[in-house]
This record gives C-alpha cells, sequence and structure tokens, in this order.
C-alpha cells in the first residue's frame, strides 16, 4: 500500500474528513474566514518574531535567555516538521476532497503535520516555562492558530492533532534540557 493509499484509508477510519469538512463550511463566512486569515498570517511567524523580540527586550533578566531558546527550539520544531512533511507526503484537504475550500493559499505543498500549530505549541509552552504570566494572550492564540489551519481548508484534524503532541514533547525535553 503507497503513501497516499495510507493517508486515504486513515481518511475513512478515522472521520477526520468529515470533521475537516464540518469545519471548513463552518468557517465559510466571510467574518469567520477574515479572522482566521489573520491569525493565520500572524501565526506564519510575525507574532512569534514580535513576541520573542518583546521577551527579549522586557523579559529581565531572563528574557534574552528565553527569547533564544524559544528561537533555537523553533529551529528544531522547523527541521522536524520539514522532514515530517516531505516522509509523509500526505496531500493538503482541499487537493485531496472537492467539498473543501482552501480560504488562503498554503505555504508549502503537504499537510501533515501542522507546521503553525507546532510551531505555536513549541513557542506557547517555552515561553510560559519562563514567563506564565503570558498563559493569558499565548495560549488562545495558539488555539486559534491551530483551529484556523482546519478551518481554512488547509490542514485536516488528525494533522493539527499530531502536531500538537509534537509540539508539546519537543517543549517538554527542550524545558527540560534548558530550564
Amino acid at each position: 500500500m503507497n503513501g497516499l493509499a495510507r493517508w486515504q484509508r486513515f481518511e475513512r477510519l478515522s472521520g477526520d474528513v468529515r470533521l475537516c469538512l464540518a469545519c471548513n463550511r463552518w468557517g465559510a463566512r466571510r467574518a469567520i474566514v477574515r479572522v482566521f486569515r489573520i491569525v493565520s498570517r500572524l501565526g506564519d511567524g510575525v507574532f512569534w518574531y514580535v513576541a520573542m523580540l518583546a521577551i527579549a527586550l522586557l523579559g529581565g533578566a531572563n528574557g534574552p535567555t528565553a527569547a533564544l531558546h524559544m528561537l533555537l527550539t523553533g529551529g528544531v520544531a522547523a527541521l522536524l516538521y520539514r522532514t515530517l512533511k516531505h516522509w509523509t507526503r500526505r496531500p493538503r484537504p482541499f487537493r485531496a476532497h472537492a467539498g473543501i475550500v482552501a480560504h488562503l493559499p498554503p505555504l508549502d505543498e503537504y499537510s501533515f503535520p501542522s507546521g503553525h500549530t507546532l510551531h505555536a505549541v513549541t513557542f506557547t509552552l517555552v515561553a510560559l516555562a519562563w514567563f506564565p504570566v503570558l498563559a493569558w494572550i499565548l495560549v488562545p492564540f495558539t488555539v486559534l492558530v491551530a483551529m484556523s489551519r482546519v478551518v481554512l481548508g488547509l490542514h485536516y484534524p488528525s494533522d493539527v492533532l499530531m502536531a500538537t503532541a509534537i509540539g508539546f514533547v519537543l517543549a517538554e525535553v527542550s524545558i527540560g534540557l534548558v530550564v
């Protein structure tokens, strides 16, 4: 069984496509698409780079170390997600299923895992290890980034869930080594 056939079998058994389609249809309203497009674009890196800079400049004695910790862990996350995307080659939902609409052009070709979610979870957990007070802004933003990927038709729910798990493990290992 080739890679594409494995993904199709997984999708049939898991209900991943049905949930993706339901989220994509729910998010088809103009106002919802607009909000999730903004969240997604901020999750491309802008939000995180600004957060790292703010932490470095305003985080006191630990600020520069925390920002560097986020940056280095993000670099590992980028290598990991690119490797996984190249290895798994899962087609994006809007390319594989006619009923799913991409409300934003993707940054790359493949779906698994969600790089936006992986980075959001990783950056959030590392930042919170240093500055728990930031949870009020980082946790909701991370949840919105993850939701945006499915609502915008760019990822399946399983892409986001696995990226969350990978991001959690990566952040926890990183925190265990540094903090």
